[in-house]
């Protein structure tokens, strides 16, 4: 069993925001995927972008430059 890590999920309430977050990160080498929305959280399209915890600052940073929305912002042991 893999050992759990501490990351940041961020939710969306559309499968196209999700799809924008994982195209503006891979285009931008940032860490990351998406994944099923964890059922500790609930969000609009069932998807959620999830990164390692110390990413959090450099990824909001981008997501403000690209105009990317989320429903929510989570710190979460996955």
């Amino acid at each position: 069993m893999r050992e759990r890590t501490r990351k940041v999920v961020y939710a969306f309430e559309t499968t196209v925001q999700a799809m924008h977050m994982e195209a503006c990160c891979m285009n931008g080498g940032y860490a990351g995927r998406l994944i099923p929305v964890p059922r500790q959280i609930t969000a609009g399209c069932g998807l959620a972008w999830s990164a390692p915890w110390e990413e959090k600052e450099k990824l909001e940073q981008m997501m403000e430059q690209n105009g990317i929305k989320t429903q929510g912002v989570y710190d979460l042991m996955l």
